[in-house]
């Protein structure tokens, strides 16, 4: 068995989620008392704050290559980065170091086109809707990918800023993702991308008439295959 390399605290809320799938479905294929090896760095999502708020993706990245060079150096033989919107790095920071980084985005597709689905709509921060570096991922696997109106964007950022990283699970705000949600179907999507860690805790599947991709549960999965991979 390989050991997983955890980039957490981004939030903590999600990370614990990780930890637990990760062990839970290690378990569940191997059976018995085993469970996952893995190495879990916890960020201080406050220093990842600062650096946006300055726009400073430097400062961002030298936080993750810093827990990543940690994590190998202690026996990670992979990196698992528990943020969607943090893969905007990988390229980045493949660069630096020599293990692989499994790809939240590309587990992602393989799990869509696997269900048969050409287009989906994607939630998650401004930066994950907005910028192209999760898009062109789906995209390169022939998904079309819908966002949500400009103001919708501006609710899911404020609400995972504001709420979700604090712990804090609305139904006001529940309600508003399932709208945001409706919207996306009419437009043609044929399932929904929760390409935020904290969303699948406020957004389940019995709320949606359509698909909803766990990306934090896909990840996890996506973790354990690796490391159980002979």
């Amino acid at each position: 068995m390989k050991t997983i390399g955890l980039v957490g605290g981004t939030g903590w809320i999600s990370s614990a989620e990780y930890y637990r799938i990760i062990n839970e479905e290690t378990n569940r294929r191997e059976g018995g008392l085993v469970s996952a090896r893995c190495i879990l760095y916890s960020l201080n999502y406050g220093d990842i704050d600062n650096f946006n708020r300055l726009q400073d993706k430097d400062g961002v990245f030298r936080l993750i290559l810093d827990a990543s060079e940690k994590l190998i150096q202690s026996g990670a033989d992979c990196i698992i980065l528990c943020a969607n919107t943090l893969h905007q790095f990988v390229d980045r920071l493949l660069n630096k170091i020599d293990v692989p980084v499994i790809h939240i985005a590309q587990s992602t597709a393989v799990e869509i086109r696997r269900q048969g689905m050409n287009t989906v709509g994607l939630l998650g921060t401004q930066q994950t809707m907005e910028m192209d570096f999760y898009k062109s991922v789906l995209k390169d696997n022939n998904i079309e990918v819908l966002v949500p109106e400009p103001d919708d964007r501006v609710f899911i950022q404020n609400t995972i800023s504001d709420q979700l990283l604090k712990g804090i699970f609305s139904e006001e705000s529940r309600l508003r993702f399932i709208e945001i949600c409706q919207d996306l179907r009419m437009k043609g999507a044929g399932g929904i991308v929760l390409g935020c860690t904290e969303i699948p805790l406020l957004l389940k599947q019995p709320d949606i008439n359509i698909p909803l991709f766990n990306t934090l549960v896909i990840h996890a999965r996506a973790a354990v295959d690796f490391a159980l991979k002979q």
